[in-house]
């Protein structure tokens, strides 16, 4: 069975380190991190699996952590603060994390999260080995490499962005409502379909010309999305 490492970055050391047991104790390896800077240094220098983020750090906040991140990778990211409103939670998914747990936390919460996402996340990888490119107009998406080019331009997408697109990308034409997207690719019941939107709209900033006047990913009003080749009637 493949053991997988876990990178947690947290300035409060008592925090981190208990953390650290909970994973450790359910198999994982573990990486530290003090502050923004040490886990992007950390995250190049290892494999690292799935990272658990605080916000407010010294040196290098968690945001820009996040953000210079996801320049070079889609792994699984859970934000980890202090900050419990629902404006904040929506700011952390736009910058590209996965998934937003607040302190005080649950230890049993975050470990059943961490699963979820690690399962998610390895097991959407290994179901799609296949080389396979989808072109639509100039979008183009590789389930093998699981890169996005936007007019022969590499973009960055979150891991849920890049599932949620393929998803899309794969069936074009046919409307998916928010819950069964949700479904499909966070595995899961529709429990936080509302989140769905807020990485639609994080999609469309990065493959429309225009995202309030999208020509890829349209809505279908009262029933959910869908993706469109714009050279073609649909």
């Amino acid at each position: 069975m493949e053991k997988y490492t876990i990178l947690v970055a947290e300035d409060d050391k008592a925090i981190r380190e208990s953390i650290g047991i909970y994973l450790k104790n359910a198999n994982y390896d573990v990486i530290y991190a003090e502050d923004g800077q040490d886990a992007v240094d950390k995250f190049k220098n290892n494999k690292v699996d799935l990272i658990i983020m605080d916000l407010m750090m010294p040196n290098m906040s968690g945001e820009e952590a996040i953000l210079k991140l996801r320049e070079h990778s889609y792994v699984p990211i859970i934000i980890l603060s202090a900050k419990g409103e629902d404006y904040d939670k929506v700011i952390g998914l736009n910058i590209g994390a996965d998934d937003y747990i607040t302190k005080p936390f649950n230890p049993l919460e975050l470990m059943a999260r961490v699963n979820s996402n690690i399962r998610r996340f390895h097991q959407y990888q290994d179901e799609h080995k296949e080389e396979d490119i989808i072109q639509i107009g100039g979008i183009k998406l590789n389930t093998l490499e699981k890169t996005v080019y936007v007019e022969d331009e590499k973009i960055s997408l979150t891991s849920i962005e890049y599932k949620i697109l393929e998803l899309l990308m794969k069936n074009p034409n046919r409307v998916f409502s928010i819950e069964e997207i949700y479904e499909i690719v966070w595995n899961e019941p529709a429990i936080e379909a509302k989140t769905v939107t807020v990485h639609i709209r994080r999609i469309r900033e990065k493959i429309e010309i225009d995202p309030k006047k999208p020509m890829y990913l349209k809505v279908a009003w009262g029933l959910g999305y869908k993706f469109v080749d714009p050279k073609r009637r649909n």
